[in-house]
């Protein structure tokens, strides 16, 4: 069976742009991507090559200003990108997120000349970001890092150790956050580093149970010089721009998490469709249709929320709570949704020959990254009753 089923999302576009720009993202999914996958994450490869390719196409940059190399497209279309390219390979998806949230800060925050000067090469370059927030000892509690930064004349130096870090070891640059000033959120400034710079060095890659093939490392900071020039922001700002980076990031995972659902179902429509028992196809047992049809709901609902979120972020109206209601509930569903589908498939779903039981080993991952879903539920809860009394 193939990774995929071809039968394609019918999705929501604003424009015949949007539709060609989908077309096109399919056609590299299917004919680059997909084809691949199973092969590719059980060796652990980096697909380096395929984000040179999304590169070339202009992919890498698609919500940032055609001003800077960017796609200018609205969240609405970049995040329906990211669902395809997540359902063909989960490593693909979110790493093209993971470089969004890494240009998010100097597309955002930095000055006109910072942007001119590294933002073509960020989004159109070939060059590949990772973010760097957490850290051993600071994960949920991001406002707590350690990693220090001491001005030096015009240069700040950086000595410390960011953890989880997606395409560590791989990216081209980084975005990190560090201690400028004295403890809590506001001594924390953001910082623009090359990824080969003097000092930095990465840890081998965790040996974790999904996502085989995107190297997730530790990056240890030993005295790493950083001219002011790529400080973005004010001084102290910088975890105010993470925080920023961060609602829109929930909403790749989102849509990433969405991805992986729907190729779960997939597989499980094609298996129940072709796999008989009892002289019947088992999608004529209405048990199975009711799991199948509770899956595909789950699907279009969590669908429909991230992109009612992308919709306010668009209009340029608050939609932090919304984008925490998406990740928490995208992700929830492509959990129940993965696990599902093994249970469809039955001894062959827990077995490495579908790609089901790859896609259940992914989607946990999506439960955990950019803010726990426990995280999300307090968010959303101060959004509803204000902070929590101490």
């Amino acid at each position: 069976m193939s990774d995929r089923a071809p039968q394609p999302v019918e999705r929501q576009l604003p424009t015949d742009e949007a539709r060609d720009l989908i077309s096109l993202v399919r056609d590299i999914a299917q004919r680059e991507i997909a084809p691949h996958t199973a092969e590719e994450e059980e060796a652990g490869r980096f697909p380096r090559e395929v984000f040179r390719l999304l590169s070339e196409a202009g992919l890498l940059g698609l919500p940032y200003s055609s001003e800077f190399g960017g796609g200018d497209q609205p969240y609405e279309v970049y995040l329906q990108v990211l669902e395809e390219l997540a359902a063909a390979r989960l490593t693909v998806g979110l790493g093209v997120s993971v470089h969004s949230l890494a240009s998010h800060a100097l597309a955002n925050f930095g000055t006109k000349e910072q942007q001119a000067t590294h933002l073509p090469a960020m989004l159109g370059g070939g060059l590949l970001g990772a973010y760097c927030l957490s850290e051993p000892t600071s994960g949920s509690d991001a406002a707590a890092l350690r990693t220090k930064a001491v001005r030096e004349g015009e240069d700040w130096v950086l000595t410390g150790t960011k953890a989880w870090i997606t395409h560590g070891g791989v990216a081209d640059f980084l975005t990190v956050l560090a201690r400028s000033g004295g403890e809590g959120a506001r001594g924390i400034s953001a910082y623009l580093v090359p990824g080969d710079a003097a000092g930095l060095s990465a840890a081998p890659p965790e040996k974790k149970m999904g996502m085989k093939g995107s190297p997730t490392a530790q990056l240890h900071f030993d005295g790493v010089r950083v001219a002011d020039d790529r400080r973005i922001g004010e001084e102290g700002q910088g975890f105010a721009i993470a925080l920023a980076a961060l609602d829109a990031g929930r909403l790749g995972i989102a849509a990433c998490a969405i991805g992986v659902a729907q190729a779960a179902l997939d597989a499980a429509v094609s298996y129940a469709g072709e796999r008989r028992q009892f002289s019947r196809r088992i999608a004529d047992f209405q048990g199975l249709r009711f799991l199948l049809a509770d899956m595909a709901t789950q699907i279009e609902a969590g669908r429909a929320l991230y992109l009612a979120a992308a919709r306010l972020r668009d209009a340029g109206r608050p939609f932090a709570k919304q984008a925490a209601m998406a990740k928490l509930m995208c992700t929830d569903t492509a959990m129940k949704v993965t696990v599902d589908a093994v249970q469809v498939l039955g001894g062959y779903g827990y077995t490495a020959d579908f790609p089901v039981e790859r896609l259940m080993r992914e989607a946990k991952v999506l439960q955990i990254v950019e803010g726990t879903n426990q995280i999300q539920r307090m968010v959303i809860g101060r959004h509803l009753v204000g902070p929590e009394e101490r």
